[in-house]
Order: structure tokens, then sequence, then C-alpha cells
């Protein structure tokens, strides 16, 4: 079986306040079933929004479209991440990404699921940590 997903047949989302800080916008959101374990979408950052500290149990893949953001490992210092560059988190590792301070991001976020669970949500990041 082949399945389409037409280009502007889902309605886009705003990330949910508590998991992101600031405007985020997720587009063209996709999850298989079973047997496959893959998910992910188009998530886009305004300038100085993010995601909240999270892991992921077999890790994510990030892959930069547009812009440029920020991406930081616990305890790691932050990293700049630009359009067509390809981000890989390990499983388990706490990390967030965003927008920077004065430029939106976009990427392509694709996650698998273990346990029916692609990632685990902890504590927002704050404007200390966000501008260290």
């Amino acid at each position: 079986m082949i399945s389409i997903t037409r280009s502007g047949s889902q309605p886009s989302d705003k990330g949910s306040a508590d998991y992101f800080t600031g405007a985020v916008r997720i587009d063209s959101p996709f999850r298989r079933s079973d047997p496959a374990r893959v998910g992910g979408g188009i998530v886009t950052f305004e300038p100085g929004a993010r995601t909240a500290w999270h892991t992921h149990p077999l890790g994510q893949t990030l892959i930069v479209t547009a812009g440029a953001g920020l991406i930081q490992q616990w305890g790691g210092p932050i990293q700049e991440m630009k359009q067509g560059d390809v981000v890989w988190i390990s499983p388990g590792v706490k990390h967030w990404h965003g927008g920077t301070e004065t430029t939106g991001m976009s990427h392509i976020a694709i996650a698998e699921t273990l346990e029916g669970k692609a990632v685990h949500w902890m504590e927002k990041v704050s404007d200390e940590q966000y501008r260290r």
C-alpha cells in the first residue's frame, strides 16, 4: 500500500504551551500504524520560541529546512543549526531546540516510538538557560 497525504490537507496546529515557549506551529504531523514506529512533522519556531527539555527513547533526527536555530544537550554548550543541517539526538539525551533570539527556524522532526511513546517532556527551558 502507498499512502499520500496531500500538502495542505491537514490544518496547522499550535505547539502546546505545556511543551513549548513562544510561537510554534506544527504542520503535516504523521504517525504510522504498527508495525511501523516512525512519526514526526514540520515544526516552525518564531524567534525566541523553543521546546521544553525532553528526551526520545529511540532518538530523534532533525532536518533544518529554513532559518537558523539553537539546540542544547543538558550540561553542554548551545549550538547553532542552519538550513540544510541534519541533526541526530541519541536515545535518552535530554535536550531542547528552537529559534534564535532574532531568527525563526523550521525543521522536520522524526522520531520512533517505543512502547507507544516517542517523547518524554520535562521542565521548560528558562530564559536564563536560553540566553547563555
